[in-house]
């Protein structure tokens, strides 16, 4: 059980640092481009704010169970990026009802942010469960 909860909590930090990074360097519409058709609309300056605390995300998923230093940070931040797979499950399930031409695109996003929201919960389960 420990293996998958490490596995599942690299897979986390790795889409979210991915994520953050670019979020922090790139313009919205390069990174619509690439394909985050969520982040449409975003002004600049909250789009680095999510990237920056997206990066941070990424090392809390990892490191306080590492460590053992407040490892109740690391389900805890597995529930925030449950809770933020939520909201951008929403934003694209209301843009696919937006134009014909980009639902299957959409509802694509959508269903890789489910399996986001899953690995979280099941982490954040997993985490929880071996607090001491």
């Amino acid at each position: 059980m420990n293996t998958l909860l490490w596995i599942g909590q690299a897979l986390l930090a790795a889409v979210f640092l991915f994520s953050g990074i670019f979020k922090s360097i790139k313009s919205p519409e390069y990174l619509v481009k690439m394909g985050q058709t969520g982040v449409e609309g975003v002004p600049t300056p909250v789009l680095k704010f999510i990237g920056i605390t997206e990066i941070m995300g990424s090392v809390g998923i990892i490191l306080p169970w590492y460590l053992g230093v407040y490892p109740i940070l690391t389900p805890i931040v597995a529930v925030c990026f449950a809770i933020i797979m939520v909201m951008a499950i929403c934003i694209h399930l209301k843009r696919s009802r937006a134009s014909i031409e980009c639902r299957a695109k959409e509802v694509g996003n959508a269903r890789n942010n489910a399996i986001i929201l899953l690995v979280s919960i099941l982490v954040a389960i997993g985490r929880f469960a071996m607090l001491d």
